[in-house]
């Protein structure tokens, strides 16, 4: 490690640039491990060098404060989501600037403290339809959990969000299947394809791009074709149908319509679908927090749909989400390009340089999480006292670009645990091997088959 001048910080310490074929060819096969195993080995700054590129990685409380809260606008979105936005476009997850707070205007009022508690009534009556569907499956095969709950969480996002039922529009799963996978593709290489190269994966990217296109004329057409064009309601559809009249140009108010919806729903339903799978994997894998899960929804429930009031009786169960969250983050990377030279720490960073945060590898770090490796929700209880740093913990981010839909997931993911777990058992079907796949999410690979049977 080689000393700069005292105000540029220190070089951080890292693998030899000789291990770069190596190395790129563990990040290929396993990404977490690779993430981990440079941290326990050099510590909390690292510089790995990946061919043709070096990404600072940075692993503590202090340095995720410093790149997303105190200095953030120096860290605009890096390496992967530069290139996601070729399949993405400039939605909310992209954009930068004065684009990116113009977007942020316009979709935080529907995310509302006030306007979400209004719509705990509708997402508790999809929770419950998801509940009575499992029911219908007791005995019988074992389910894809990860489908249900991708299905799940469109359904409550159409809902919610946009006012529409997006069952009505066969196949808007695999589309979005296909232009995830593409977006990740793009994340995770060094070098972009280009998009008329006719790879099966850019194929379907394409098919799937322009049926979500399609999606969206289609619910704008609806929304405008109502009286007075959907003027005066508050949902999302709306919101942008307003924002984007002021385009000059209808092709770029398409386009931004596009993005922001696609972007929106993308993130917004793969994030809670992610969440919901770990949890049942995980309340199998641990059944005496099945038990207080299950004795918790009886007690404060009973037969009848939860209401909001619910979500701060159901305490437990909102534990168990955070714990969840602590182990398998939704969003396990934060990728950042360092847009003038900094110090995070004692560390130097170069300008241009292509700086990661992992709330994955942060959320184990060993000196804020004892036994990180255990899933114990009463780390969260609000009486247990801890002195970890605010930063440790950041499954929905920080800082300007903290998550706008946080409140949604959260009561989404309660509710619906409550509702299966009240009457249902899920177990893992034998012989499937549970393995994290760390896409634009942090999901289950090949889905998650479990059995259903009665509580």
């Amino acid at each position: 490690m080689t000393a700069l001048a005292d105000r540029s910080g220190l070089r951080p310490p890292g693998p030899s640039a000789w291990t770069a074929p190596v190395l790129l060819g563990r990040m290929a096969r396993n990404r977490l491990n690779v993430m981990r195993s440079v941290a326990a080995r050099h510590g909390d700054a690292v510089r790995l060098p990946l061919g043709p590129k070096t990404l600072y990685f940075f692993n503590h409380p202090e340095h995720a404060k410093h790149v997303l809260a105190e200095n953030p606008g120096n860290y605009h979105k890096g390496i992967g989501l530069t290139h996601a936005r070729r399949t993405l476009g400039d939605g909310l997850l992209t954009s930068e600037g004065e684009l990116w707070t113009k977007q942020r205007k316009v979709i935080q009022p529907v995310f509302q403290a006030r306007r979400i508690a209004r719509q705990a009534a509708g997402i508790a009556e999809e929770a419950e339809r998801m509940a009575a569907r499992l029911q219908r499956m007791v005995g019988g095969g074992p389910v894809d959990i990860r489908h249900e709950m991708t299905e799940l969480t469109l359904g409550v996002l159409g809902r919610t969000l946009l006012d529409t039922d997006l069952g009505e529009f066969g196949g808007i799963g695999a589309a979005f299947e296909a232009v995830q996978d593409q977006a990740i593709f793009e994340m995770m290489s060094l070098s972009a394809v280009p998009t008329w190269v006719p790879l099966p994966r850019q194929l379907r990217f394409r098919r799937g791009r322009a049926e979500l296109q399609d999606i969206v004329d289609r619910l704008v057409a609806r929304r405008r074709a109502e009286p007075g064009g959907g003027q005066g309601r508050d949902d999302v559809v709306s919101r942008l149908i307003e924002s984007t009249s002021r385009e000059t140009d209808p092709q770029v108010a398409r386009q931004r319509m596009r993005d922001e919806l696609v972007t929106l729903l993308l993130a917004g339903h793969e994030t809670t679908a992610s969440t919901l799978t770990w949890t049942f994997h995980l309340l199998d894998q641990h059944h005496e927090v099945w038990e207080r899960v299950h004795a918790e929804a009886v007690e404060v429930l009973g037969d009848r749909t939860p209401v909001y009031e619910d979500l701060h009786r159901l305490r437990y169960t909102a534990m168990v989400v955070d714990e969840v969250m602590r182990l398998y983050p939704p969003v396990w990377l934060l990728p950042r390009i360092a847009q003038g030279e900094d110090v995070v720490g004692k560390w130097h960073v170069p300008a241009r340089a292509d700086v990661v945060l992992c709330p994955y590898t942060l959320h184990r770090h060993p000196e804020f999480w004892p036994d990180p490796d255990r899933f114990d929700p009463m780390r969260f209880h609000p009486d247990r006292p801890s002195d970890r740093p605010r930063y440790a913990y950041i499954p929905f981010g920080a800082g300007p670009r903290f998550c706008v839909g946080n409140n949604l997931g959260l009561m989404e993911a309660v509710f619906v645990i409550a509702c299966v777990v009240r009457q249902l058992r899920l177990s893992r079907h034998p012989g499937h091997r549970v393995v994290p796949e760390p896409m634009l999410t942090l999901r289950v690979r090949g889905g998650l088959p479990m059995d259903v049977h009665e509580a």
